[in-house]
């Protein structure tokens, strides 16, 4: 991606090396967060799952929010991180203004080992996350490392990709998705709970792919093999993938985020369309045109 020199967003929040109140006493070690976060990844409801303790940041040099030391490895990616999000801030303005809603652009908040949002006490296993209730982007950098090297969907788009998608469920939050999903899975069983959620994932994708057909067309951003990176990505986490690695099996009927082929394809959609109304993940259902 060509970010270098980009504009950097202001709605950046460092916690890294704050203390985030008493840890949850569950699981133990780095091999037993492996299942939370491949449940988690990518847009999970963390408040529904008790995460486990997580590996703090390598290294003791450079300084996060707090003043106390945090990996050096990590300012570029804190760099890169508030580029593309400045970057969605000068997207999603304009996409919704037609739809009669105004952008409000949320923050996204950088911690290390463990955070405190309104969604309540969370531990990094549970990956990136979006928190509704405060409007905020939540991540710890680390997490980064852990997607290329455990599943293996390196580069920077790649990464681009996980905040547009957090940045997309915010997106569905504003035009009151989030809200009416909510209800619904309050009334349904959990396999169509399930079901319901895969379609707000897969359309928070759709999004991810929005920002990037609209980053490229307006500022060229992208370089060759970026839309591989991105696309390796949504692979990677997708439901059926994560699970056979987990379990050596499959259970579609507790998908909560998309197959692969699923997610590959709705993030390709919004890439290539570049509209709200190619994202209707919903309807796509309703009518039997749920793409595989």
């Amino acid at each position: 991606m060509r970010w270098q020199g980009g504009r950097r967003s202001t709605n950046i929040e460092d916690r890294r090396g704050m203390r985030a109140g008493r840890p949850l006493a569950v699981g133990g070690g780095a091999a037993g967060l492996v299942t939370l976060v491949l449940v988690l990844l990518f847009g999970g409801s963390p408040s529904d799952y008790a995460p486990g303790d997580a590996a703090g940041p390598s290294g003791d040099v450079g300084i996060g929010g707090s003043g106390a030391p945090v990996d050096p490895a990590q300012e570029e990616f804190k760099q890169f991180v508030s580029v593309v999000l400045a970057d969605t801030e000068d997207t999603w303005p304009g996409l919704l203004e037609p739809q009669g809603v105004r952008y409000i652009e949320p923050r996204m908040v950088l911690f290390s080992d463990a955070v405190e949002s309104a969604c309540g006490f969370q531990e990094s296993a549970v990956g990136p996350f979006y928190c509704p209730l405060d409007q905020r982007v939540y991540l710890d950098l680390t997490f980064f490392n852990e997607l290329d090297r455990r599943f293996g969907a390196p580069g920077d788009f790649a990464q681009a990709y996980v905040v547009a998608h957090e940045v997309g469920h915010h997106v569905q939050n504003l035009l009151g998705i989030s809200e009416r999903v909510h209800s619904l899975r309050g009334r349904m069983s959990q396999t169509e709970a399930n079901a319901l959620s895969v379609l707000q994932e897969l359309q928070a994708d759709c999004f991810a792919g929005i920002w990037a057909h609209h980053a490229q067309r307006q500022r060229q951003v992208l370089e060759q093999g970026d839309v591989e990176e991105g696309l390796a990505a949504a692979s990677a986490i997708g439901d059926d993938t994560l699970q056979r690695r987990a379990r050596g099996r499959v259970a579609p009927e507790s998908f909560t985020h998309g197959s692969s082929a699923q997610r590959v394809a709705w993030f390709r959609r919004g890439l290539e369309q570049g509209t709200l109304e190619a994202c209707d993940t919903f309807n796509a259902q309703a009518s039997g045109q749920k793409r595989r």
